[in-house]
């Protein structure tokens, strides 16, 4: 499975998160210790949020550990929120639009995990992003699918709630049509201001994830393995749970798909108009 790590705080150069830590995400491409796979080597991507409300964004196909460019732009770039992932493919080919983050007007969004036997009902996913999204369709990996579908299904209004139906109609098509594991996933984005995070599986096999609070960087790390070991004081995000990350505030709340499965993007965008 994949890493992937995500900050949000005080302004910090990419490095200290990316690079720089002794298992950093760089380090976890190479010697990942609590994934399926310890080699992580189908490509890379960091978005970043800076003065303008889209991100910036820059993939590539190579491993994160041998390309200099990769170090030169987390050295350089400072960010008061970005996300980060290196890849290790499930299935479809190491391309550089394949490559989480994956970025739509000012959103950006990456997954850990696997949609069980996507290969057998990928027509019927595709055929779940509507007209108007699927121009955003770049590459082909669930994931990508998954970003779009929830999307559509009212992320800008209730961001929850839009993964949630998301992450519904994907494990019913696999349940339906593919194989166990049916559902395991990790996913972070953000819309520029706040930093989302869920951890779920239909089964008892959650990826992992972290978070930390550093008071000398002012700032959060959200991480799929801790960045230092000697560090004792991660802790570790329940399987099941939605996450909201602005600034120091943490809010936690059960994550449970098919709750919301049956609501619409309509339901959410009234849902956001009566709490305006």
């Amino acid at each position: 499975m994949c890493r992937w790590a995500a900050y949000i705080g005080e302004p910090i150069f990419l490095e200290e998160i990316v690079a720089r830590p002794s298992h950093s995400l760089i380090h976890q491409s190479q010697s990942a210790t609590l994934g399926h796979t310890a080699i992580n080597a189908d490509g890379f991507g960091v978005a970043w949020y800076g003065e303008k409300p889209e991100p910036g964004l820059y993939r590539d196909v190579m491993p994160a550990w041998s390309d200099p460019n990769l170090r030169s732009l987390t050295a350089t770039v400072k960010s008061p929120l970005f996300l980060a992932h290196v890849r290790a493919s499930t299935g479809t080919a190491t391309s550089r639009n394949n490559c989480h983050p994956f970025v739509v007007g000012r959103w950006s969004f990456m997954h850990n995990g696997q949609i069980g036997g996507y290969d057998d009902f990928r027509r019927a996913g595709e055929m779940m992003i509507p007209d108007s999204l699927y121009c955003q369709r770049k590459g082909a990996t669930d994931s990508e699918a998954l970003f779009l579908i929830a999307l559509a299904e009212g992320l800008e209004a209730e961001p929850q709630a839009a993964l949630e139906r998301a992450v519904a109609r994907f494990e019913t098509l696999s349940r339906e049509r593919g194989t166990t594991p049916h559902m395991r996933l990790t996913v972070a984005f953000s819309d520029g201001v706040r930093l989302y995070a869920a951890r779920y599986a239909s089964d008892e096999h959650a990826p992992s994830l972290y978070h930390r609070w550093s008071e000398t960087r002012r700032g959060r790390a959200l991480v799929s393995e801790p960045l230092e070991v000697e560090e004792g004081d991660w802790e570790e995000i329940p399987p099941g749970s939605f996450c909201i990350f602005d600034g120091k505030r943490v809010e936690i709340s059960p994550f449970e798909p098919f709750r919301c499965a049956a609501r619409t993007p309509e339901n959410a965008l009234d849902a956001a108009a009566r709490r305006a």
